[in-house]
């Protein structure tokens, strides 16, 4: 797509968490804040602004987007934008951003994600996420995402062999990574053996899938800067987009096989065309692992593994904190909270905190080329963003 040398040059981030006096509104203006000042961009100086946020019910602020003008009165009068895309609105955002900006539109844009889930108890967020599967079929409409997705894991196993571990040790790797993530719902190092047994603690949810392969409930809120290709070097933080792919897929699963993924593996394969890279040029990537099975999937959608073989790049330590290419260093959604509407441009700013340097504990020492993987239901809405440092 058009405007792929726009670049990130400033970062927001609320904590990931369960926030029972802070209101979407609040979260809104602490991550759009902090974005502004980490850039340096006066409110004055933004020219879009565009807001990720799914909702579905969940929060009853049904009109968010001009939320963003509160954190500062200089941002009156600047065209303010909500995106949804189901878990993928965060990056519906970001692209929305990027296509003002390649159209002539702004050459400052900011970009908020966020969601506030915890209002609700569990079976109330069950049924809200749930509004984003197909409605029009009494057998789909009746699944949950948990549901779905252990039907994506029993099809998985039956396919290729019961691999119950391999799910494990894609938890226990994650919730391992959350340790060194400040803003992490979860920071608990729980274990590969705990991951791996059902127990009190770790129920099955819905079989095969336990406790521990599903990402968590949370309220949060991430936003970025970005900056025009002609202003961007003027930054002195900044990583490029230096490829993007949006692909959608057919809504209903009983269209497409659904362990195939079809549609994340031809946005990789579109991104890396348009970067001029392979998967083996990538120093890291951030993954959407809204249950354990779907980062095994996406091993093999963005090329690690072939299919049915991606428990490979796990028993290899590939995809591992200090493996050729770690996923997930920030311990994805799965441990890192998953509030749906933030967690592509969460992706999107922890990325560029990896490429510019300021990941802290999270850092990849060298990381100059890195993947986001953000989708939109059950690999429906999906986009691959190549982001690569432009000044660090």
């Amino acid at each position: 797509m058009a405007g792929v040398n726009s670049a990130i040059v400033g970062w927001g981030h609320t904590p990931f968490g369960k926030f029972t006096g802070r209101s979407l509104e609040d979260l809104i203006v602490d991550a759009a804040s902090q974005a502004l000042e980490t850039s340096g961009v006066a409110a004055r100086d933004v020219d879009a602004i565009f807001l990720g946020h799914f909702n579905a019910g969940m929060s009853p602020d049904g009109f968010a987007s001009s939320l963003v003008l509160q954190v500062h009165d200089d941002l009156r009068f600047t065209p303010a934008t909500r995106c949804e895309n189901a878990c993928a609105s965060g990056s519906a955002a970001v692209y929305a951003a990027l296509d003002s900006i390649a159209a002539g539109h702004a050459n400052i844009a900011l970009v908020v994600g966020v969601e506030k889930m915890t209002d609700l108890d569990t079976a109330g967020v069950t049924k809200a996420l749930g509004a984003a599967g197909y409605q029009h079929d009494e057998e789909e409409a009746g699944k949950s995402f948990p549901g779905l997705f252990a039907q994506f894991a029993q099809s998985y196993f039956d396919r290729y062999g019961e691999q119950s571990d391999a799910l494990a040790m894609i938890a226990a790797k994650n919730h391992s990574n959350a340790m060194a993530n400040p803003w992490a719902h979860l920071k608990k190092d729980i274990g590969f053996e705990f991951c791996n047994t059902v127990s009190d603690k770790n129920p099955i949810v819905a079989a095969p899938l336990r406790v521990t392969d599903c990402s968590l409930i949370s309220d949060g809120a991430a936003a970025i800067v970005i900056a025009a290709p002609d202003v961007a070097p003027s930054f002195d933080k900044a990583a490029a987009f230096r490829a993007t792919s949006h692909v959608s897929d057919f809504l209903p699963v009983a269209k497409r096989d659904p362990l195939e993924f079809t549609g994340a593996k031809r946005a990789f394969e579109e991104a890396y065309e348009r970067a001029g890279i392979t998967v083996t040029d990538l120093d890291f990537a951030e993954v959407h692992d809204c249950f354990t099975i779907a980062e095994l999937l996406i091993y093999e959608a963005m090329g690690l593994a072939q299919p049915g073989k991606g428990r490979r790049v796990l028993d290899e330590g590939v995809v591992m904190r200090d493996g050729k290419l770690p996923i997930n260093l920030s311990g994805g959604l799965k441990a890192k909270g998953h509030p749906v509407g933030a967690s592509g441009v969460s992706m999107h700013a922890l990325a560029f905190l990896q490429l510019t340097g300021q990941a802290g504990d999270m850092q990849k020492a060298g990381a100059e080329l890195g993947a986001v993987f953000n989708m939109g239901g059950s690999a429906v809405a999906n986009y691959v963003s190549v982001l690569e440092t432009l000044r660090a």
